[in-house]
C-alpha cells in the first residue's frame, strides 16, 4: 500500500497545485474570466497587428497569469485578478504614464477610460491593464521621428540665423530626420540663406520596432520581476491546462 505524504511534508508549491487542480474541476470557476480575457486580447492583437514582427498574443498567457497571481481563492479575484495596481506595484503607472511606451500599446478607444482608478476597482480594466503592461514589457522600443497625422508639407526659407538643420527643425516643430527625408538632396554643410526646404510637423517619439518571444520565463521576469523561478514553475504548470 502506497504511503501518502503528510500535509506537513507538502511544499507550498504542491499545495498551490492542489488549488489549481481543484479549480480545473469546476468549469464555472475555472473559466470565469475567459470571455473578458479573449475580448481584451483580441483588442490588443488588432491594435498591434501592424507593428513589426508582431505575433498575436495567446490569450492563455493572460489566464495563466491570473491563476498564478490570484485564483478564485483570493479576495482580489473579483476586483484585481491580475494584481496590477497594488500600492507597491509600479506597473500600472508605468503603462499609463506615456513615458515608457504604454501609449503605443493601449488601444485608442481605451485612452482616458482605462485609468489608475478604474484598473484598481474594475476587474475588466485590471485585466486590460495587466495585458497592456505585459505587452509593453515584451515590446522593443526605440526613439524615432513620428509625423503629425494632420500636418501638411510646408516650406521654410533658410536664413542667416536659421542656417542649420537642428535650428530649422526646432523652429518649425519638426525633426532633422524629417527634413532630411523630405529634402534628400540637401547637404547640411552647404545650406545657404534663401534656400527653401520642405518640412512637416513631427516629433521624436518612442516607437515599437520588434517584440520579445513570450515564454514562461520571460513573463515571470518581465511581468512579475520577483521570485522568477517559482513564478516560472507555476506558469508552466497552469498554461498547458488552459483550454484553447
Amino acid at each position: 500500500m502506497a504511503i501518502q505524504p503528510s500535509s506537513a511534508n507538502r511544499s507550498p508549491f504542491d499545495e498551490w497545485k492542489d488549488g489549481i487542480d481543484a479549480a480545473g474541476r469546476s468549469p464555472a470557476q475555472w473559466n470565469a474570466w475567459d470571455s473578458e480575457i479573449r475580448r481584451t486580447v483580441d483588442e490588443y492583437n488588432q491594435h498591434l497587428s501592424s507593428t513589426p514582427d508582431y505575433h498575436p498574443l495567446d490569450w492563455r498567457w493572460i489566464k495563466a497569469i491570473i491563476w498564478v497571481e490570484t485564483g478564485a481563492h483570493s479576495p482580489a479575484w473579483t476586483r484585481q485578478p491580475m494584481q496590477i495596481g497594488n500600492p507597491d506595484d509600479p506597473g500600472l503607472t508605468s503603462l499609463l504614464s506615456g513615458k515608457e511606451g504604454g501609449d503605443r500599446i493601449v488601444p485608442p478607444a481605451w485612452k482616458g477610460r482605462l485609468t489608475v482608478g478604474s484598473a484598481r476597482s474594475n476587474p475588466v480594466d485590471n485585466i486590460r491593464a495587466g495585458g497592456g503592461y505585459l505587452l509593453m514589457r515584451m515590446a522593443n522600443f526605440r526613439m524615432d521621428t513620428v509625423v503629425d497625422p494632420d500636418s501638411r508639407i510646408e516650406k521654410v526659407t533658410v536664413t542667416t540665423l536659421n542656417n542649420n538643420l537642428w535650428n530649422i527643425a526646432k523652429n518649425t516643430g519638426t525633426t532633422v530626420k524629417n527634413l532630411q527625408s523630405l529634402n534628400p538632396s540637401i547637404v547640411p554643410a552647404l545650406l545657404k540663406p534663401g534656400m527653401e526646404l520642405k518640412y512637416q510637423k513631427a516629433s521624436e517619439q518612442r516607437v515599437i520596432f520588434g517584440w520579445k518571444n513570450i515564454a514562461a520565463s520571460t513573463v515571470a521576469d518581465l511581468y512579475n520581476h520577483a521570485n522568477i523561478y517559482d513564478y516560472t514553475r507555476k506558469l508552466n504548470y497552469v498554461f498547458p491546462r488552459v483550454g484553447r
